[in-house]
């Protein structure tokens, strides 16, 4: 439990990112497709999608981690409400988190995927549901990843 705690704290973070320092591919869920940026090293992570003010409904975040294992996430410093959507190893949807809000005050509630995960997309908040997605659904990645640290 502790190291899942250490773990979580570090990749909380989860939720930003500053212009032009993700590589992007393309990812179709539940046959939406989404030009998404990728977060797959530590620091690109915990950055994720902070202080961003808008996110196109065509547009996402892929945080990829070098192992599958519980991920959670938190809110803060992200400005914008965002569906979060966990997937295994195979890239199959295990959890979701829709609608979250962004963080008014300390302490920014966490929210955990119900099931190990390796890969998590941030979406507009609404996109999930708008579309369909559900547990069990792919994801499927046009492009190359690189590198996962």
């Amino acid at each position: 439990m502790k190291r899942w705690l250490v773990t979580m704290f570090v990749l909380l973070g989860g939720c930003a990112s500053t212009a032009g320092d993700h590589k992007a591919v393309t990812v179709v869920l539940h046959g939406q497709r989404y030009s998404t940026e990728l977060a797959t090293d530590q620091p690109s992570r915990v950055h994720g999608l902070m202080m961003r003010t808008t996110l196109a409904a065509d547009h996402s975040m892929l945080f990829v981690f070098p192992v599958s294992s519980p991920q959670g996430f938190w809110m803060k410093n992200t400005l914008i409400p965002l569906d979060i959507l966990y997937f295994d190893t195979d890239r199959r949807l295990v959890s979701m988190q829709l609608n979250v809000p962004p963080c008014k005050a300390d302490p920014c509630p966490v929210y955990p995927s119900s099931a190990p995960a390796r890969y998590v997309l941030e979406l507009s908040a609404g996109a999930a549901r708008r579309t369909g997605v559900e547990v069990g659904d792919e994801l499927k990645i046009d492009g190359d990843i690189g590198p996962v640290r």
